[in-house]
């Protein structure tokens, strides 16, 4: 397991292998096993069977080409809309939509995503998540016919891999763990030693090779705003409200 779990990496390139509904349903059941807050379970995830609907998801996300070969095509979406009707159901009212709503479905839904993921992978298949969908959030929820309290968050495929990447080395376990208190000092001398490595990785790797580090990426990604419309999306399905943040 330790080994499958240092293995990942990103597949964009897929076999015309089929994935089965009894396959795919299997390793959701073994999903819906991860860690839920207060079990409340705030996740769905759309299966996008129409060849149409997920040409439209690849364009909507910019991702085409991952969801091209993909056999299949998820769409996982924050949802605190069946907590609502199941509140409902028993004549009572509910306020949905604070800081710490949010906070739970996002994360529930993150660590569903994740344990299906090592589903798959422990079975062969390889994955890519897809956090473009947030670059037209708006439309793919009609795309999809989400209500409000239901946010999309990520995509993903899923399917064997046609090729198989190299595994990106990952931040030394110094970087990530402090003892006792939070320890700012070291970050100049791991940083630059990370992104010696990171520079060797990306010079030596098969495809797509350049010459940057770890640290030109991160200045590369927080130079410019990105997806500055979440907000107000986020606010237009029922979440992060104002009359409960304040």
């Amino acid at each position: 397991m330790l080994q499958l779990l240092k293995s990942h990496t990103s597949v964009r390139d897929y076999t015309n292998e089929p994935i089965s509904d009894e396959t795919f349903y299997a390793m959701m059941e073994a999903a819906q096993h991860a860690a839920s807050s207060n079990f409340v379970q705030a996740y769905s995830v759309i299966h996008v069977r129409n060849e149409r609907k997920k040409e439209q998801l690849g364009k909507l996300s910019k991702n085409e080409r991952q969801f091209q070969s993909a056999p299949l095509a998820l769409l996982f979406c924050a949802d605190l809309r069946r907590l609502q009707v199941a509140v409902e159901r028993t004549g009572n009212e509910v306020e949905l939509g604070s800081v710490e709503d949010f906070i739970i479905a996002t994360i529930d839904t993150a660590i569903f995503a994740q344990n299906f993921v090592i589903a798959a992978e422990s079975k062969g298949y390889g994955i890519c998540y897809i956090g473009g969908v947030r670059n037209n959030p708006t439309e793919i929820s009609e795309l999809f016919h989400l209500p409000e309290k239901v946010i999309p968050l990520f995509g993903m495929t899923v399917g064997k891999p046609a090729k198989k990447n190299e595994v990106k080395p990952r931040l030394p376990v110094s970087a990530i763990i402090h003892d006792d208190h939070y320890d700012i000092e070291k970050y100049d001398t791991l940083i630059q030693q990370y992104d010696e490595t990171m520079n060797e990785y990306y010079k030596r790797r098969t495809n797509n090779k350049k010459d940057i580090t770890w640290t030109d990426t991160v200045v590369s990604l927080l130079s410019k705003k990105r997806r500055e419309h979440m907000k107000d999306f986020i606010q237009s399905k029922g979440f992060l409200r104002d009359d409960l943040v304040k």
